[in-house]
Order: C-alpha cells, then sequence, then structure tokens
C-alpha cells in the first residue's frame, strides 16, 4: 500500500506556554547588555535590557491613553524602532495589533481601520510618495471607534512614554489574540488573520531553532516588520533567542542592506528571491565583505537555481533556508534545515516544522494522496489562526471542523517527507482540458540561459479555453526573442506546455514583500493581446 502523503513534526523541544511579552521579559534578564535592536537608519542602539524598559514605557503610555486588553490598536509604518517598541508594548498590555501594509492608500486603510475596528493608530507622516497625514485626515474622520491617531516622530508619541511610572498591567492568556494581520485577496476585501501569543511566539522560536540562533547572532531584516516574515521570523525569532535585530532601512535598499550586513557583522540575512537578486547585482558586490553571514532565510517565491548557487557561495550562507507558509499559519509550516543538500533548498520547501502536521489531499473528496501525487497542501497545529477577524463564515471556507487549514496551493510530498509547491489551485491552466502547472513552466525557462525571471499566467483563448502566456525579465547583456524561448521548449517539454504568447518585461507587479501578484500580470496581459473571455488567435 502507498504511503500517505502525510507528516508530523515530532519535537523534542516542548511548545513554549508564554505571552509575547513575558518571552520578551526573561531574554532581557539572561542577556541584560546584549545589544537586542539596532536601526541604522535612526542611528538608534538599544541592548535588551533598554528595549525592555523602552517596551515598559511604551506599555504604561497605552494604557494611560485608554488603551486596554483586547482592544485593536493599528500601526501604519515602514520598518523603523517605535515599529518594535509598539509590537512588544501592545503584546504587553494585551492589547491586539492590527498591521497596515504600507502600500495601502485611502480605500484600504478606511476599510482595515473599519473592519478590525482601530481606536488607537499610530503611522508614520509619510512613506516614499504617500503623505500618511493627509489620507489619514481624509479617512479618520469617518470613523466612529477611531479615537486618537499618533504620527511616529511627533510630540504625541514623545508625549507616549513621557513620565511613565508603575502601571497594572492584566493577566494575560498565551491563547489571547494579540494580532491581526490582513491577507491580500485577488479580489474582494482582504481578511484579517487573527492570531495568538501562542502562535506567534512559537513560530518565531521554532523557526530560529532550526536555523540555530543564540545570543550570539546578527540578523539583517530588511523585509516587512507589517508582516509575519519580519515581525515573527525576524522580530520573535530574534528576541526569544537573545540575538540582535538589524534593522537597514525603512524599506528594501539592496546597498543599504549590504552594508548592515557588512557593518554590523550579521549572521543571518533575510528576504524573497527578489531582494537577493538585487543585492547580487549591486555595483561593486563584494563577497568579502560578507563573510561573516552564515545562514538566513529565503521565502515568498520560488528560488531559481543560479541564485541560491550564488547565495550560498557568494554570501557565504551555507546554512540559509527556505521556508513556506501563510499569514493564516503564523507564517511557517515547512522548513529546509541546515544540513539539507544544495538541490533539496532549491526543490522543495523543506519538511514540517516542530509540532506541525501537513498532509496532501484531493480537493474534490479530501482524502488524503500517496506520497508523490499533487493535491492541496493542508496544515495543522499550534501555528493556525484563530481566524478572520469577525468573518466566521469565511474562516470556515479556509478552516475544516477538524482544525485543518486549506492553503490552496497544490504541492507533492515525496518519500522523505520533503514538499514541493507546483502552484496555486487558482493559478493551474487548463488547456483543452489538459491541467498545466505555471510553476512548472517557470522553473524550466529559468533554465534558459538568457532569461533572469519569468512568470506564467494563463489568458483567454476561444479554442482551447486558456493559453499560456510567459512573461519574462531578460538577464543583462542578453538577446533573446519569442520564437527562440518556444525553440527552447520544443522537445524538451510536451507540446501542450509551450508557451503561445512570450512577452518581455523590465519588472513584474509586486507586493511590497516581493511576490508577483499574478492576477495584476494577468489582467495586464490580456489588455496587452486584445484579448477578452472567448478571445483568441
Amino acid at each position: 500500500m502507498a504511503r500517505a502523503s502525510y507528516a508530523h513534526g515530532a519535537h523534542p523541544t516542548p511548545l513554549l506556554a508564554d505571552t509575547i511579552g513575558g518571552n520578551l521579559r526573561r531574554t532581557a534578564q539572561r542577556f541584560p547588555d546584549r545589544e537586542a535592536l539596532v536601526s541604522l537608519h535612526e542611528r538608534v542602539r538599544l541592548t535588551y535590557a533598554q528595549l525592555d524598559a523602552a517596551v515598559d514605557a511604551w506599555a504604561a503610555g497605552l494604557v494611560r491613553w485608554g488603551v486596554a486588553r483586547g482592544d485593536r490598536v493599528g500601526i501604519w509604518s515602514p520598518n523603523c524602532t517605535e515599529w518594535v517598541l509598539l509590537q512588544y508594548a501592545t503584546a504587553r498590555v494585551g492589547a491586539v495589533l492590527v498591521n497596515i501594509n504600507p502600500a495601502y492608500r485611502a480605500g484600504e486603510l478606511r476599510y482595515v481601520l473599519a473592519q478590525a475596528g482601530v481606536t488607537v493608530l499610530f503611522s508614520a507622516e509619510r512613506h516614499r510618495s504617500a503623505d500618511y497625514r493627509a489620507i489619514v485626515a481624509e479617512v479618520g474622520g469617518e470613523l466612529e471607534t477611531l479615537a486618537r491617531v499618533a504620527f511616529l516622530g511627533s510630540d504625541d508619541v514623545a508625549e507616549l512614554y513621557r513620565d511613565c511610572g508603575p502601571i497594572s498591567l492584566p493577566g494575560l492568556d498565551c491563547d489571547d489574540a494579540i494580532n491581526i494581520q490582513y491577507t491580500s485577496g485577488t479580489t474582494g476585501f482582504p481578511k484579517g488573520a487573527t492570531l495568538t501569543h501562542h502562535n506567534l511566539l512559537n513560530n518565531g522560536f521554532f523557526v530560529g531553532e532550526l536555523l540555530g540562533y543564540d545570543e550570539t547572532d546578527r540578523v539583517c531584516i530588511p523585509v516587512p516588520f507589517y508582516h509575519c516574515f519580519g515581525m515573527v521570523m525576524g522580530n520573535l525569532a530574534c528576541t526569544s533567542h537573545g540575538a540582535c535585530i538589524v534593522i537597514p532601512a525603512p524599506s528594501f535598499e539592496p546597498g543599504a542592506t549590504l552594508a548592515a550586513v557588512r557593518d554590523e557583522r550579521c549572521t543571518s540575512l533575510y528576504g524573497v528571491p527578489t531582494m537577493f537578486i538585487a543585492e547580487l547585482e549591486q555595483p561593486g558586490f563584494d563577497p568579502t565583505s560578507l563573510t561573516s553571514l552564515r545562514t538566513g532565510i529565503m521565502a515568498g517565491a520560488p528560488c531559481p537555481v543560479d541564485v541560491m548557487t550564488r547565495v550560498v557561495r557568494d554570501m557565504h550562507m551555507a546554512g540559509v533556508a527556505i521556508c513556506y507558509g501563510m499569514t493564516e499559519t503564523s507564517p511557517v509550516s515547512t522548513q529546509t534545515r541546515s544540513d539539507d543538500p544544495l538541490a533539496r533548498r532549491i526543490g522543495t520547501v523543506g519538511q514540517v516544522s516542530p509540532h506541525v502536521e501537513v498532509k496532501v489531499i484531493d480537493a474534490a473528496t479530501g482524502g488524503v494522496l500517496p506520497r508523490g501525487a499533487i493535491g492541496e497542501l493542508c496544515t495543522r497545529g499550534y501555528s493556525v489562526m484563530r481566524g478572520y477577524w469577525e468573518e466566521p463564515e469565511r474562516t470556515a471556507e479556509a478552516v475544516d471542523a477538524a482544525g485543518w487549514m486549506h492553503t490552496g496551493d497544490l504541492a507533492t510530498m515525496d518519500d522523505e517527507g520533503y514538499v514541493s509547491i507546483v502552484g496555486r489551485s487558482k493559478d493551474v491552466v487548463i488547456r483543452g482540458g489538459e491541467n498545466i502547472y505555471p510553476r512548472e513552466l517557470e522553473d524550466f525557462l529559468r533554465g534558459h540561459p538568457g532569461v533572469a525571471d519569468v512568470c506564467v499566467v494563463g489568458v483567454p483563448d476561444d479554442r482551447y479555453g486558456e493559453e499560456l502566456c510567459a512573461c519574462l525579465r531578460v538577464r543583462a547583456g542578453s538577446s533573446i526573442d519569442a520564437d527562440g524561448v518556444r525553440a527552447f521548449c520544443r522537445d524538451r517539454i510536451a507540446h501542450h506546455k509551450v508557451p503561445r504568447y512570450v512577452l518581455f518585461r523590465d519588472q513584474f507587479p509586486e507586493t511590497v514583500t516581493g511576490k508577483v501578484r499574478k492576477f495584476k500580470l494577468r489582467e495586464d496581459v490580456v489588455v496587452e493581446l486584445g484579448l477578452g473571455p472567448g478571445d483568441g488567435p
């Protein structure tokens, strides 16, 4: 009988039965004089004792402002010291931190503040071309729940933690909701994944455990804090081990990131593949300045073979890990280990994380598939969210009665338990009755010497229902055309997987975290090609 595509992450280290604020306090007591936070663009350095004291001051200020356990407090800002302080201060008083994407504009901000019932909003003054003050002024007066707005760096925020004295904090439980993160959907409004101390703290802790973190590590975090990648895999992985959080810039800048690694002697670096590509292509890139690195995380998108090879070789990140997950699972469900061969870190997203279950199912029947079969990946355990904030129907669509989170990702599991993501169920292209997984074609086309990156989408076709369109970014100095790309495919892959359309792009539409917005790319391609439902050559 074929072995089932199911794995459980048994682990000798038990889950932490702790709150985020309590865990920080214990770390500060163990390592009071070690650096906890370095923000280079703000010229801020805090030891663990100083960080813990600053969090206490912010927590006292929140209480004086009337913030109580369970109240929602919003943060709309790029990465900065105040973001980190608010993350831990809200946890310490039992408030629910609502992460707001820095790329949001008035309509999205209005929706999130209203849907979560945010009472206090902390906001940057501006970010890039966006005037946050003007946007908040436009939106704030329309919301009955929003009682107070404080702009980071202003006198309001300085008043928050000035002249603070001892306060009485509520008794908290590790299962209390502590964070709402809004997931970006392709249609409709975003959903607020509601996460607890137990979800977030344990996920950050075990990510750090698998990376081998201790108090000597210094982690460069150029990924945004508003996302789990930054605040959980980054901040919480650090503070649960006594490691140092290094903020290179408010948002990703390849030069600033490399300088931070060099000057702060960072041992670990995070990013999505496009970030690592930008760093490797940075003028004057110098491998000898990065010898302090030993590990890090690459997540959010598939990693091209040559990029992973260069990250290991030229950035000295022999222990770099691939992580897979989603906001609703705090986020990591699978992770490669430091001793996994390079092939595992290119072709898979690793094995199941500690204390988590994963399985691959037939979405039509719900049955677990045999190893090697393609199906929907599901995950269960401590990391699964409490639910979508005040949306029980949408929660029930995602988490079944047995507690399994249905990811919507198509995956396979091999005999050793390594999971490979082959695409999104909604991204599958059905051409003349044949199911084609864009991820497979993308991986193949990355093998073309002239292709820097590729994204494949399905477009309408009146004969086959859908056809394939490959959008390519060309390597500097290379010259390729559509016919050459199709010729590269012929006799190497099945004929129905050869893309009918080949387009070239300088860049792809991306989220703030560097994920390609495939639905937006598809919309743009359909317009460019003059296609609509039922159209085609």
